[in-house]
Order: structure tokens, then C-alpha cells, then sequence
């Protein structure tokens, strides 16, 4: 039976829990829209067009903010689980030496050296599990384009799987997204703490002011597209190395960050350096997400063993 792309719409909404709408995190629900909305409309045309027509780009800008709406006190037990899944602090990150590819390598690591550093916080919940998270559902977003080509394949309904796909694109663009965003790498989340010669803010306010206040008032998709126009999609060779490269140019963009608060660079209208940062970093977000997607596709029709329980 084939359904229509309204009905496919109204299908992706049900499979989204009713809900009020809830402080945001991340870059605000302008950025995570924007973000979402350039990945998808950049993406090169061998992609599947349910991916990038019209309602794949309403679909990708609303379902971005899922994990944002999961952060509730209501549900305070989804709220902790989740919420290392934004941010990795990679200064205490960095202490287990070369990050591994999996997530439970990782804690245990993180055990290790926390012995030898008793008063650093170096559990999973502090330091943060972005690029994980970020890895496994790319990786569920792989499994649903090869599951979408063997549907082909075989002359079935894709209708069902095509909804899984837009949907672990749009969850997969929230944490991308956070990746773009300089104080979602560093210990220096919201506010210096520790040494401080520059003079940098040690209020708690300069990460909200940023990502939320000064996006929403100045910062417009159109704005944002044509950087991401300009940029060639590019096949990933290998999406791990490429997530931490990215997250790494990211974080070195952490004390730039201040600098350009420090002069008032984010307050009100800003100045024209703030709305040019803001404006490239959520690019690079949108960026990195189209060619993870793009990656993703390409690499599903490689051909793997099936599990066999």
C-alpha cells in the first residue's frame, strides 16, 4: 500500500510524544533549526529525495529539538541518563589518552584514571559521552538506508523504514549540532572557572546568551546558507577520526568565544564579528551533519554479515 508524502508527515508527528514545550538547550531551537534544515537541503540529489523534499526539511527542524524536550525534571530519570549525551569536556576526555570508538571502553578508561586524580571529577555524567552518541546513531541511521535498499530491492513498502531514516537524521542533527557549539567541549561550559588573566566573564549566563538569546534575535536560516552552499559535500573516510577532528576545531574556539563576549559581541544586536561567529558555527554544524548523512547512505550499500542471534 502506498502512502502519501502528507500522510507520511502526519505519521512522523505521531511517533513523537505529545508534550509541552520545555526550556532549550544546545543551540536554542532556532539554531537546532537551522542546523537540521541546511543538512538536509544540501544534500546531493543520489540521496533519496524523502530525505530533502519539502516535508523532510519541516520533519528534520522539528524533530531536531527532540532531546532538548526530553530535559524535564518531569521525567527526571530520562533527563539524567541523557543529558552527558550533549556536551564531552575534552580537557578531563583527553586525560584517557586516545579516545576509543566505544562507549563502555571509554568508562572503563575513565575508571582508571580516576584513581590517580581522586578530586577531578572523571565520571561519564561529568565529562560528557557527545561523540558516542553521536557514533551509534549515525550507525542506526546506516542500518536504515541498507534496510530502505534491500526494500527496493525486493519491490516493498519503504514507507515505514523511510520514517525511521528522517527521524534518526534529525536525532542524530541535535548532537551534531551541540558539537558545533564551542562551550558544549569544554569545562568552560557556562562561565570561567579556574586561572583567568584575561578577564573573562565567571558569570553563569555567557552560554545561553550565546546559543539561545543572540541566535534567535539576529541569526536567520538565509543567513546561515550560503555558507553551507559554498562548502562541497564530502564523503567521510572514516566518521569517527572525522567527528573528533571536528569537535576538536571546535574546542579551539572555546576562549574566542569569551573574547568576543567580552566585548559584547552577543549582547543585544551584537556586533558584526558576534553574528559572523555565530553564523559560521552553525554551518559548520549543518556542514558536518549533511556529509554524515551523505557518509551514511553511501556506506549502507556496502555489504556487511547479518546478525543471526
Amino acid at each position: 500500500m502506498k502512502i502519501g508524502s502528507g500522510a507520511r508527515f502526519v505519521m512522523a508527528a505521531a511517533m513523537v510524544p505529545l508534550m509541552t514545550v520545555q526550556p532549550s538547550f544546545g543551540w536554542g531551537s532556532d539554531g537546532h533549526k537551522i542546523i537540521n534544515r541546511l543538512a538536509a537541503a544540501n544534500l546531493p540529489h543520489d540521496v533519496p529525495v524523502f530525505v530533502r523534499d519539502g516535508e523532510a526539511l519541516s520533519a528534520m527542524a522539528y524533530l531536531g529539538l527532540e532531546p532538548d524536550r526530553w530535559r524535564n525534571q518531569a521525567e527526571s530519570e530520562l533527563e539524567s541518563e541523557q543529558a552527558p549525551d550533549h556536551f564531552i569536556d575534552l580537557e578531563r576526555a583527553d586525560m584517557v589518552g586516545t579516545l576509543p570508538r566505544r562507549r563502555y571502553d571509554f568508562i572503563r578508561d575513565l575508571a582508571k584514571v580516576q584513581s590517580a586524580h581522586p578530586t577531578i571529577p572523571l565520571t561519564p555524567e561529568k565529562v560528557g559521552m557527545q561523540p558516542w552518541q553521536v557514533e551509534e546513531i549515525y550507525q542506526r541511521l546506516k542500518v536504515g538506508f541498507r534496510e530502505y535498499r534491500e526494500l527496493i530491492a525486493a519491490n516493498e513498502d519503504t514507507k515505514p523504514v523511510e520514517l525511521a531514516i528522517v527521524y534518526y537524521s534529525a536525532w542524530l542533527g541535535h548532537y551534531v549540532g551541540d558539537g558545533s557549539m564551542p562551550l558544549h567541549t569544554t569545562i568552560q561550559y557556562n562561565g570561567w572557572t579556574g586561572p583567568n588573566p584575561n578577564g573573562y566573564t565567571t558569570e553563569r549566563h555567557i552560554h545561553s546568551k550565546f546559543e539561545s538569546a543572540f541566535v534567535s534575535a539576529n541569526v536567520r536560516v538565509s543567513d546561515v546558507a550560503p555558507l553551507v552552499a559554498a562548502v562541497r559535500t564530502k564523503v567521510l573516510t572514516d566518521e569517527w577520526d572525522d567527528y573528533l577532528m571536528y569537535l576538536r576545531h571546535t574546542h579551539s574556539l572555546v576562549e574566542k568565544t569569551y573574547q568576543i563576549d567580552k566585548a559584547a559581541g552577543f549582547d543585544g544586536a551584537g556586533t558584526p564579528v558576534g553574528k559572523a561567529f555565530a553564523e559560521e558555527r552553525l554551518a559548520a554544524g549543518a556542514i558536518e551533519l549533511r556529509d554524515l548523512i551523505y557518509t551514511a547512505w553511501l556506506r549502507s550499500a556496502d555489504p556487511v554479515q547479518e546478525f543471526r542471534g
